[in-house]
Protein backbone atom coordinates (compact mmCIF):
# COMPACT_ATOMS: atom_id res chain seq x y z
CA UNK A 1 0.00 0.00 0.00
CA UNK A 2 1.32 3.29 -1.13
CA UNK A 3 2.17 5.68 1.99
CA UNK A 4 0.04 8.19 2.97
CA UNK A 5 1.20 11.38 5.41
CA UNK A 6 -2.04 12.92 7.31
CA UNK A 7 -0.95 16.42 9.39
CA UNK A 8 -3.44 19.25 10.87
CA UNK A 9 -2.69 22.46 8.29
CA UNK A 10 -3.86 25.78 7.66
CA UNK A 11 -4.44 26.48 4.06
CA UNK A 12 -5.07 30.00 2.65
CA UNK A 13 -4.85 30.95 6.48
CA UNK A 14 -7.90 28.94 7.31
CA UNK A 15 -7.50 25.31 9.78
CA UNK A 16 -7.59 22.15 8.04
CA UNK A 17 -6.97 18.39 8.00
CA UNK A 18 -4.64 17.75 4.65
CA UNK A 19 -3.64 13.91 3.47
CA UNK A 20 -0.90 13.36 0.80
CA UNK A 21 -0.96 10.27 -0.65
CA UNK A 22 -1.85 8.30 -3.95
CA UNK A 23 -0.57 11.15 -6.01
CA UNK A 24 -2.89 13.41 -4.76
CA UNK A 25 -2.93 16.76 -1.89
CA UNK A 26 -6.25 16.42 -0.26
CA UNK A 27 -7.54 18.58 2.33
CA UNK A 28 -10.91 19.40 4.15
CA UNK A 29 -11.72 22.68 6.16
CA UNK A 30 -12.14 22.48 9.76
CA UNK A 31 -16.01 23.06 10.26
CA UNK A 32 -16.70 22.13 6.37
CA UNK A 33 -18.93 19.25 6.79
CA UNK A 34 -18.82 15.84 5.45
CA UNK A 35 -18.83 14.50 1.78
CA UNK A 36 -17.01 15.33 -1.41
CA UNK A 37 -18.48 19.22 -1.18
CA UNK A 38 -16.39 19.51 1.39
CA UNK A 39 -13.16 18.12 0.21
CA UNK A 40 -11.08 19.68 -2.18
CA UNK A 41 -8.18 17.46 -4.17
CA UNK A 42 -5.26 18.18 -6.63
CA UNK A 43 -3.88 15.95 -8.34
CA UNK A 44 -0.32 15.78 -8.43
CA UNK A 45 -0.35 15.21 -11.90
CA UNK A 46 -3.03 17.16 -13.98
CA UNK A 47 -3.13 20.24 -11.53
CA UNK A 48 0.17 20.83 -9.75
CA UNK A 49 2.31 23.29 -11.59
CA UNK A 50 4.81 23.42 -9.14
CA UNK A 51 5.29 23.74 -5.33
CA UNK A 52 8.02 26.12 -3.14
CA UNK A 53 8.75 26.69 0.09
CA UNK A 54 8.90 29.95 1.58
CA UNK A 55 10.01 30.23 5.16
CA UNK A 56 7.33 28.12 7.01
CA UNK A 57 5.12 27.93 4.20
CA UNK A 58 4.75 25.50 1.31
CA UNK A 59 3.15 27.37 -1.99
CA UNK A 60 1.60 24.94 -4.12
CA UNK A 61 1.28 26.67 -7.85
CA UNK A 62 -1.81 25.32 -9.52
CA UNK A 63 -3.71 24.91 -12.47
CA UNK A 64 -7.46 24.33 -11.75
CA UNK A 65 -11.17 24.61 -13.03
CA UNK A 66 -12.04 27.99 -11.88
CA UNK A 67 -14.01 27.93 -8.67
CA UNK A 68 -12.60 24.89 -7.92
CA UNK A 69 -9.56 23.08 -6.23
CA UNK A 70 -10.36 19.90 -8.89
CA UNK A 71 -9.59 19.51 -12.53
CA UNK A 72 -9.40 16.21 -14.09
CA UNK A 73 -9.56 17.58 -17.96
CA UNK A 74 -6.39 18.05 -19.90
CA UNK A 75 -5.75 21.57 -20.96
CA UNK A 76 -7.72 21.33 -24.34
CA UNK A 77 -10.60 20.75 -21.65
CA UNK A 78 -11.97 16.88 -22.68
CA UNK A 79 -12.38 15.05 -18.82
CA UNK A 80 -12.94 11.93 -18.43
CA UNK A 81 -16.40 10.58 -20.19
CA UNK A 82 -15.34 13.48 -22.45
CA UNK A 83 -16.77 15.71 -20.52
CA UNK A 84 -15.38 19.22 -20.08
CA UNK A 85 -14.86 21.05 -17.03
CA UNK A 86 -14.75 24.60 -18.36
CA UNK A 87 -12.14 26.98 -18.09
CA UNK A 88 -9.27 26.65 -16.16
CA UNK A 89 -7.05 29.33 -14.43
CA UNK A 90 -3.52 29.25 -12.54
CA UNK A 91 -3.96 29.19 -8.41
CA UNK A 92 -1.80 29.11 -5.47
CA UNK A 93 -2.32 27.38 -1.99
CA UNK A 94 -0.30 28.60 1.00
CA UNK A 95 0.07 25.59 3.36
CA UNK A 96 1.41 26.14 6.81
CA UNK A 97 1.13 23.22 9.49
CA UNK A 98 -1.02 24.30 11.88
CA UNK A 99 0.52 23.36 15.17
CA UNK A 100 3.55 25.83 13.90
CA UNK A 101 1.40 29.12 15.25
CA UNK A 102 3.54 28.49 18.63
CA UNK A 103 6.98 28.01 16.70
CA UNK A 104 9.72 30.83 17.39
CA UNK A 105 11.34 32.58 15.08
CA UNK A 106 14.16 34.06 17.58
CA UNK A 107 15.79 31.85 20.28
CA UNK A 108 18.91 32.50 23.16
CA UNK A 109 20.36 29.60 23.70
CA UNK A 110 22.15 28.37 26.95
CA UNK A 111 25.00 26.08 26.41
CA UNK A 112 26.59 24.72 29.68
CA UNK A 113 29.93 23.53 28.85
CA UNK A 114 30.72 22.05 32.28
CA UNK A 115 27.54 19.78 32.22
CA UNK A 116 27.34 16.18 32.39
CA UNK A 117 30.50 14.55 30.57
CA UNK A 118 31.16 18.15 29.14
CA UNK A 119 29.91 17.19 25.68
CA UNK A 120 27.07 19.94 25.81
CA UNK A 121 28.82 22.30 23.09
CA UNK A 122 29.63 19.34 20.74
CA UNK A 123 26.13 18.31 21.01
CA UNK A 124 24.64 22.12 20.04
CA UNK A 125 27.41 22.47 16.94
CA UNK A 126 26.73 18.95 15.65
CA UNK A 127 22.81 18.03 16.37
CA UNK A 128 21.27 21.16 17.77
CA UNK A 129 22.42 24.23 15.61
CA UNK A 130 21.90 22.38 12.03
CA UNK A 131 18.14 21.74 12.95
CA UNK A 132 17.55 25.47 14.00
CA UNK A 133 19.05 26.54 10.62
CA UNK A 134 16.98 24.49 8.82
CA UNK A 135 14.05 25.76 10.36
CA UNK A 136 14.77 29.31 9.64
CA UNK A 137 15.31 30.11 13.37
CA UNK A 138 17.39 32.69 14.67
CA UNK A 139 19.70 31.96 17.47
CA UNK A 140 21.54 33.89 19.93
CA UNK A 141 23.74 31.89 21.94
CA UNK A 142 25.46 31.95 25.50
CA UNK A 143 27.84 29.77 27.04
CA UNK A 144 27.72 29.98 30.83
CA UNK A 145 30.68 30.42 32.74
CA UNK A 146 30.03 29.82 35.49
CA UNK A 147 27.89 28.47 38.31
CA UNK A 148 24.26 30.80 38.69
CA UNK A 149 25.87 32.69 35.40
CA UNK A 150 22.40 31.81 33.40
CA UNK A 151 20.60 33.31 36.58
CA UNK A 152 22.11 36.35 36.22
CA UNK A 153 21.62 36.64 32.20
CA UNK A 154 17.90 35.41 32.75
CA UNK A 155 17.56 38.21 35.37
CA UNK A 156 18.28 41.44 32.97
CA UNK A 157 18.11 40.09 29.53
CA UNK A 158 15.79 41.79 27.12
CA UNK A 159 13.06 39.21 26.60
CA UNK A 160 11.38 41.17 24.05
CA UNK A 161 13.73 40.13 21.10
CA UNK A 162 12.83 36.31 21.51
CA UNK A 163 10.13 34.28 21.09
CA UNK A 164 12.10 31.52 24.11
CA UNK A 165 14.44 30.46 26.11
CA UNK A 166 16.59 27.21 25.77
CA UNK A 167 18.79 25.32 28.27
CA UNK A 168 20.95 22.94 26.44
CA UNK A 169 22.23 21.66 29.88
CA UNK A 170 21.24 18.95 32.45
CA UNK A 171 18.69 20.69 34.75
CA UNK A 172 20.65 23.13 36.67
CA UNK A 173 20.87 25.50 33.47
CA UNK A 174 17.20 25.12 33.31
CA UNK A 175 16.74 25.96 37.34
CA UNK A 176 18.97 28.94 37.06
CA UNK A 177 16.96 30.33 33.90
CA UNK A 178 13.84 30.24 35.87
CA UNK A 179 15.01 31.46 39.20
CA UNK A 180 16.22 34.37 36.90
CA UNK A 181 13.11 34.98 35.51
CA UNK A 182 11.61 35.00 38.92
CA UNK A 183 13.79 37.37 40.58
CA UNK A 184 12.69 40.32 37.73
CA UNK A 185 10.73 43.00 38.43
CA UNK A 186 8.81 42.60 35.66
CA UNK A 187 8.25 38.57 36.35
CA UNK A 188 4.61 38.79 35.88
CA UNK A 189 5.47 39.54 32.11
CA UNK A 190 8.64 37.35 32.10
CA UNK A 191 7.47 34.42 33.37
CA UNK A 192 5.14 34.00 29.99
CA UNK A 193 8.62 33.43 28.12
CA UNK A 194 8.90 29.72 27.36
CA UNK A 195 11.94 27.62 28.13
CA UNK A 196 12.57 24.70 26.58
CA UNK A 197 15.52 22.50 27.43
CA UNK A 198 17.39 19.97 25.64
CA UNK A 199 19.08 17.15 27.71
CA UNK A 200 22.75 17.49 27.63
CA UNK A 201 23.65 17.18 31.04
CA UNK A 202 23.97 14.53 33.72
CA UNK A 203 19.87 13.88 34.86
CA UNK A 204 18.05 15.42 32.50
CA UNK A 205 14.64 14.89 34.62
CA UNK A 206 12.90 17.67 32.93
CA UNK A 207 13.44 17.25 29.58
CA UNK A 208 12.73 13.27 30.30
CA UNK A 209 9.36 13.82 31.62
CA UNK A 210 8.49 16.50 29.16
CA UNK A 211 9.01 14.11 26.00
CA UNK A 212 7.88 10.69 28.22
CA UNK A 213 4.32 12.94 28.86
CA UNK A 214 4.19 13.63 24.80
CA UNK A 215 5.18 9.72 24.57
CA UNK A 216 8.38 10.58 22.80
CA UNK A 217 12.00 9.09 23.41
CA UNK A 218 13.93 11.54 25.28
CA UNK A 219 16.44 12.55 22.77
CA UNK A 220 18.40 15.63 21.56
CA UNK A 221 16.84 15.80 18.05
CA UNK A 222 12.86 15.12 19.39
CA UNK A 223 13.75 17.79 21.99
CA UNK A 224 14.73 20.25 19.56
CA UNK A 225 12.68 19.82 17.48
CA UNK A 226 9.14 20.20 19.95
CA UNK A 227 10.95 23.27 20.34
CA UNK A 228 10.70 24.22 16.61
CA UNK A 229 7.09 23.54 16.58
CA UNK A 230 6.61 25.55 19.53
CA UNK A 231 4.96 22.96 21.89
CA UNK A 232 4.35 24.31 25.21
CA UNK A 233 3.31 22.75 28.87
CA UNK A 234 2.74 24.52 31.68
CA UNK A 235 4.35 23.78 34.95
CA UNK A 236 4.26 24.38 38.68
CA UNK A 237 6.74 26.67 40.56
CA UNK A 238 7.90 24.99 43.98
CA UNK A 239 9.43 27.77 46.34
CA UNK A 240 11.97 26.74 48.78
CA UNK A 241 12.94 28.76 52.01
CA UNK A 242 15.72 28.58 53.81
CA UNK A 243 16.30 31.05 56.83
CA UNK A 244 16.18 34.15 54.62
CA UNK A 245 16.98 32.70 51.00
CA UNK A 246 14.27 32.02 48.68
CA UNK A 247 14.64 29.96 45.70
CA UNK A 248 12.33 28.21 43.26
CA UNK A 249 12.39 24.65 41.53
CA UNK A 250 10.32 23.37 38.63
CA UNK A 251 12.09 19.69 39.07
CA UNK A 252 12.53 18.52 42.06
CA UNK A 253 13.68 19.00 45.90
CA UNK A 254 16.10 16.26 47.62
CA UNK A 255 18.79 15.97 50.39
CA UNK A 256 21.65 14.29 47.92
CA UNK A 257 23.65 11.95 48.33
CA UNK A 258 26.76 14.31 48.18
CA UNK A 259 27.72 13.17 44.35
CA UNK A 260 28.54 16.53 42.88
CA UNK A 261 32.08 15.89 43.58
CA UNK A 262 31.79 12.95 40.73
CA UNK A 263 30.46 15.19 37.98
CA UNK A 264 32.72 13.60 35.32
CA UNK A 265 30.85 10.43 35.64
CA UNK A 266 28.14 11.64 34.08
CA UNK A 267 24.77 10.28 35.00
CA UNK A 268 27.09 7.13 36.29
CA UNK A 269 27.77 9.03 39.52
CA UNK A 270 23.89 8.53 40.93
CA UNK A 271 24.21 4.74 41.05
CA UNK A 272 28.04 4.82 41.89
CA UNK A 273 27.94 7.23 44.70
CA UNK A 274 24.31 5.29 45.72
CA UNK A 275 26.23 2.78 46.07
CA UNK A 276 28.68 4.29 48.36
CA UNK A 277 26.03 5.56 50.52
CA UNK A 278 24.39 2.43 51.14
CA UNK A 279 27.18 0.66 52.41
CA UNK A 280 28.08 4.12 54.57
CA UNK A 281 24.58 4.62 55.70
CA UNK A 282 23.35 8.43 57.05
CA UNK A 283 20.20 9.00 58.21
CA UNK A 284 18.95 12.73 58.58
CA UNK A 285 16.70 13.60 61.37
CA UNK A 286 13.64 15.89 60.51
CA UNK A 287 10.25 16.50 60.48
CA UNK A 288 8.16 16.75 57.55
CA UNK A 289 4.57 18.66 57.33
CA UNK A 290 2.80 18.39 53.88
CA UNK A 291 -0.97 18.32 52.50
CA UNK A 292 -1.09 15.12 51.28
CA UNK A 293 -2.66 14.65 48.08
CA UNK A 294 -5.59 13.20 46.88
CA UNK A 295 -5.89 9.00 47.61
CA UNK A 296 -2.92 9.78 49.97
CA UNK A 297 -5.08 11.46 52.87
CA UNK A 298 -3.83 8.26 55.17
CA UNK A 299 -0.09 9.02 54.70
CA UNK A 300 1.63 10.27 57.92
CA UNK A 301 0.13 11.50 60.85
CA UNK A 302 -2.64 14.17 61.48
CA UNK A 303 -1.37 18.04 62.32
CA UNK A 304 -3.41 19.24 65.16
CA UNK A 305 -2.09 22.60 64.65
CA UNK A 306 0.01 23.75 61.94
CA UNK A 307 2.68 25.77 63.49
CA UNK A 308 2.23 29.59 63.06
CA UNK A 309 6.44 29.65 61.73
CA UNK A 310 5.64 27.48 59.16
CA UNK A 311 2.26 29.52 58.11
CA UNK A 312 3.87 32.73 58.90
CA UNK A 313 7.01 32.05 57.17
CA UNK A 314 5.51 30.83 54.17
CA UNK A 315 2.58 33.89 53.97
CA UNK A 316 5.63 36.61 54.97
CA UNK A 317 7.50 34.97 51.86
CA UNK A 318 7.16 37.73 49.39
CA UNK A 319 7.06 40.56 51.91
CA UNK A 320 10.55 41.11 51.84
CA UNK A 321 11.30 40.62 48.20
CA UNK A 322 8.15 43.22 46.47
CA UNK A 323 10.44 43.13 43.56
CA UNK A 324 9.90 39.50 42.63
CA UNK A 325 7.61 36.67 42.53
CA UNK A 326 6.29 36.36 45.73
CA UNK A 327 5.92 32.76 45.88
CA UNK A 328 2.44 30.71 46.02
CA UNK A 329 -0.95 32.41 47.45
CA UNK A 330 -2.32 29.47 49.12
CA UNK A 331 -4.56 29.60 52.74
CA UNK A 332 -2.46 27.30 54.24
CA UNK A 333 -4.18 27.17 58.05
CA UNK A 334 -7.12 25.79 56.07
CA UNK A 335 -5.58 22.97 54.75
CA UNK A 336 -5.18 19.34 56.15
CA UNK A 337 -1.49 18.99 57.13
CA UNK A 338 -0.06 16.12 58.09
CA UNK A 339 3.51 14.95 59.30
CA UNK A 340 5.73 12.41 58.95
CA UNK A 341 8.94 12.27 61.45
CA UNK A 342 12.35 10.94 60.87
CA UNK A 343 15.09 10.07 61.02
CA UNK A 344 15.00 9.66 57.59
CA UNK A 345 17.14 7.43 54.78
CA UNK A 346 16.42 9.71 51.60
CA UNK A 347 13.55 12.67 51.16
CA UNK A 348 12.77 13.30 47.24
CA UNK A 349 10.21 16.08 46.77
CA UNK A 350 9.58 15.28 42.94
CA UNK A 351 7.39 18.26 40.63
CA UNK A 352 7.40 15.71 37.45
CA UNK A 353 7.93 11.88 37.43
CA UNK A 354 11.21 11.35 36.10
CA UNK A 355 14.45 12.76 37.99
CA UNK A 356 16.83 11.69 35.73
CA UNK A 357 16.81 9.55 32.62
CA UNK A 358 17.23 6.74 33.78
CA UNK A 359 15.32 7.39 37.57
CA UNK A 360 11.74 7.83 37.34
CA UNK A 361 11.47 8.35 41.07
CA UNK A 362 7.85 9.61 41.10
CA UNK A 363 5.41 7.55 38.47
CA UNK A 364 1.99 9.07 39.81
CA UNK A 365 3.51 12.91 39.39
CA UNK A 366 1.99 14.25 36.20
CA UNK A 367 3.68 16.92 34.05
CA UNK A 368 0.10 18.63 34.10
CA UNK A 369 -0.22 18.84 37.41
Amino acid sequence: MEGRATASVRVDGAPAEATLGGGELRWRRAGGGGGAAGERVLSLERDVLGVEASGKEVIVRAFVAAGAARARSCASGAGAGGKGVGRRRRRDFVLEMADGEGAAAALFVFVNPFGGRKCAKKIYDTEIKPLFEAAGVSITVQETEYQGHAREVASSLDLGKYDGIVCVSGDGVLVEVVNGILQRTDWEEAIKMPIGVVPAGTGNGMAKSLLHAASETCSVSNAVFAIIKGHKQSLDVCTILQGEKKFFSVLLMTWDIESEKYRWMGSARFDFYAVVRIMNLRKYCGSIQFVPAPGYESYGEPVKQVENSIVESLEQNGKSHPSSYPGPSVEFQASDWRFADGPFVAVWINDVPWAAEDVMAAPEAKVTE
